[in-house]
């Protein structure tokens, strides 16, 4: 953390105080208090520490004014110094412990370390913590704990609402939101429960100071969170910092490369030669998992870090970092916002990701204490279906936000997420989020026992969505030209984040000229393109009902019976990685022409069943639990896909040396399944799939194991009830095997 001084702070707020008021000597006291703080935060023993002078006007504006203030500085500018000195200060004046929102448990860690350098006893409330929260209350209460970190989550869980929340609105002394950019559904990152933070503010008494922070605001955003924090530049009340967002140690390079392969062979070649330790991040589990098991392969010493990975790995993973005992992790965006090591040497981005604004707060977590930084971006042909698949998780249509209201109403008592899922369109994600924006929004509430309706009047603003919709398609417009100017990069993402002061850095590759070739080895080539298009990976079959069918009148429930189930299957590769995914998404895309299946991805099919075969529990690998050789094959019949999967089955068919016995479709007086929820997939399906004519007859001719061909399973829910419906005719084992899964 760097605290020599940068220019005139620009503020929105006069320079009065009332502690100190016009009493030049209280001012002084206050700042050399301040400056003394700060020593003991950064572990300064000679007295040169000095707050920068943003800094400083916020810790008064904090500590003597008792006012609202937002802060909007670059990332590795010292916003936690603020919130640190002025809680130190605070308490020595009498107020109640700092309470911060802090999004990220990588954050709460660096946060509570960095605190104890400066004395500070800091304590957190987090999801992973709740046989604590008796005891953090009872320290709180004992006046034994200086800075509570919260989780935003906590903030809409109905015991900590109305227990915990009341009891701290009335004893806090400062108020701090960091990463305050989360609050707004412009930002990057938009996290609901932030949202709730309005009725905090609402409750706390007169007088109480608050804090918000963030590295990463354009204009649009940055009001978006004054507005809703209280804290916009045309109030008398606010203070509004914003400092210019250039990055000295960073050198920014675009490297495009011709395929995966090569993006991966180049990583191989130049890993090492990198400085220091770094982050390779990706756009998608897959792509992380993918990367690390071909670097591990290679030697380079690499942890993958994702939403997926389990919390004690990801704190082994951080401390590994940290200590450099491994060069990178390769991690999706569950490694971002709060984690501090200030020697990182380099940040790649295999992939590009679809906002400026995510870009920079990600890039900024190099540099922080070093001269120079590595940033290189490796954009992808696979990164545009990807934006597009986040972009569809965005807030729902009208009708499936009002048919939830009215599902909820009808209930009369609170519904939880299994149950109200079935009876709704939507995924449990993406419905729990849309639950959040409507209980800050008044129209549900959260109790215990699930979600309730209030009967209170909504207005669905499709203007603001629409607009967000915009600003997001806007936003990707700005990554692809970032990839492609030939100015300066810097300023093109100081610009893009509304920076005044945006001018050339001298330093990114269009500036200085490219640090990197962008030739690789023939022989790491030729291995990354056979990891890449190593085919097959396994399929997990479907083995619980979902919850909540009885309610809609289909009575499943429970465990799937083994007799109904499929076998654990195989598929070509994800849509979501950077081998066959990228083979994939041009032949199962909406509106991709129909046609025979290609021989490259029919042949590679073929070696995914003869490895099953011999593979553990394979049929000629033999063992406890191995499978009998199929004996047909059954195809799954496709609207969009006919001739795709039709193709496909007969090759597999002939491959094989296996009889065609027949189709499982749907009927025709079925409607189109929608892509929904696991609930609402089996309620179109279930009754909706039959056996084409021929095939019942054909399986009893030919009883044994059958091979289940399709395209594409999402949610699986389709094999699963094919698969039943074979089982129920008298078919032995059912092995999906398709071309592509979605995760």
């Amino acid at each position: 953390m760097q605290h020599t001084p940068a220019g005139a702070p620009p503020h929105s707020a006069p320079t009065g105080s009332a502690e100190t008021g016009s009493d030049p000597s209280a001012r002084s006291a206050l700042r050399a208090a301040a400056d003394s703080v700060l020593a003991r935060l950064v572990g300064d023993s000679t007295g040169r520490a000095a707050l920068r002078p943003d800094q400083w006007r916020a810790i008064e504006a904090l500590v003597a004014e008792r006012r609202r203030a937002l802060v909007v500085q670059r990332t590795g500018w010292g916003k936690s110094a603020v919130y640190f000195v002025a809680t130190a200060l605070l308490r020595e004046r009498g107020s109640g412990p700092t309470v911060i929102i802090s999004p990220l448990l990588a954050l709460m860690r660096n946060q509570i370390e960095a605190a104890a350098r400066a004395g500070i006893r800091a304590r957190t409330i987090n999801s992973s913590n709740s046989e604590e929260w008796e005891g953090v209350r009872a320290e709180v209460a004992a006046g034994q704990v200086d800075v509570l970190l919260v989780s935003p989550e906590r903030l809409n869980n109905p015991e900590f609402r109305d227990t915990v929340l009341p009891e701290l609105a009335a004893s806090t002394g400062l108020l701090v939101v960091d990463e305050a950019h989360c609050i707004s559904d412009w930002g990057h990152d938009f996290r609901p429960d932030y949202r709730r933070l309005r009725t905090v503010l609402a409750e706390l008494p007169a007088g109480v100071p608050v804090l918000a922070t963030t590295a990463t605001a354009n204009s649009r955003v940055t009001a978006d969170v004054a507005e809703q924090l209280g804290t916009g530049a045309d109030s008398a009340e606010a203070l509004v910092l914003r400092g210019p967002l250039d990055r000295e140690s960073l050198r920014l390079s675009v490297l495009r490369l011709p395929d995966a392969a090569h993006r991966l062979a180049w990583l191989d070649g130049n890993l090492e030669r990198l400085p220091g330790s770094g982050i390779i991040y990706t756009l998608t589990v897959a792509a992380a998992e993918e990367v690390t098991a071909y670097l591990t392969a290679c030697g380079h010493r690499v942890a993958a870090y994702t939403g997926r990975t389990e919390n004690a790995d990801r704190v082994a993973a951080e401390d590994d970092l940290l200590a450099n005992r491994v060069k990178a992790l390769v991690a999706t965006s569950a490694l971002g916002m709060g984690f501090d090591k200030p020697d990182l040497g380099f940040v790649i981005h295999l992939g590009s990701p679809s906002s400026p604004i995510a870009y920079y707060q990600q890039v900024g977590r190099a540099g922080r204490g070093v001269d120079q930084a590595e940033v290189l971006l490796l954009p992808g042909p696979e990164d545009e279906a990807i934006w597009r698949y986040f972009a569809s998780l965005a807030f729902p249509p009208e009708s499936q936000v009002r048919h939830t209201l009215q599902v909820l109403a009808a209930a009369g008592r609170p519904m939880s997420l299994p149950a109200l899922e079935p009876q709704v369109e939507l995924r449990r994600s993406r419905l729990e989020m849309m639950l959040k924006v409507l209980d800050v929004d008044g129209a549900v509430r959260r109790e215990r026992g699930g979600w309730s309706a209030t009967g209170e009047p909504w207005v669905y603003d499709a203007e603001r969505y629409a607009w967000v919709a915009r600003q997001r398609s806007a936003e990707q417009q700005a990554m692809r030209e970032y990839a492609t100017t030939t100015v300066c990069r810097m300023e093109f993402l100081r610009r893009q984040l509304d920076d005044p002061e945006a001018a050339p850095c001298g330093r990114c590759d269009n500036c200085a000229g490219a640090r990197f070739e962008t030739g690789v080895a023939q022989a790491a080539l030729e291995a990354a393109r056979g990891e890449l298009t190593r085919p097959g990976i396994p399929l997990e079959p479907r083995r619980m009902w979902p919850t909540g069918l009885p309610a809609l009148g289909l009575e499943l429930k429970g465990r799937i019976p083994p007799g109904e189930q499929a076998e654990a299957g195989r598929a070509l590769g994800r849509l979501s990685d950077i081998g066959w995914g990228n083979r994939l998404r041009p032949l199962l895309s909406p509106g991709a022409q129909d046609g025979p299946v290609p021989k490259d991805v029919l042949d590679a099919v073929v070696a995914v069943l003869a490895d099953w075969a011999r593979g553990p529990g394979g049929w000629v690998a033999g063992g406890p639990d191995a499978l009998d050789r199929p004996v047909g094959v059954v195809r799954v019949a496709s609207r969009a896909r006919p001739s795709l999967v039709t193709s496909l089955a007969e090759g597999i068919a002939t491959a094989g040396r296996m009889p065609l016995l027949g189709t499982v479709r749907h009927a025709e007086s079925a409607s189109r399944a929608q892509r929904s929820n696991s609930g609402r997939r089996v309620l179109e399906l279930h009754g909706s799939l039959e056996l084409a004519p021929g095939t019942a007859e054909a399986i009893k001719q030919t009883p044994g194991p059958l091979l289940l061909v399709d395209d594409f399973a999402e949610s699986g829910w389709t094999l699963a009830l094919a698969a039943r419906l074979l089982r129920a005719e008298g078919a032995g084992q059912v092995l999906p095997l398709v071309l592509a899964v979605q995760g």
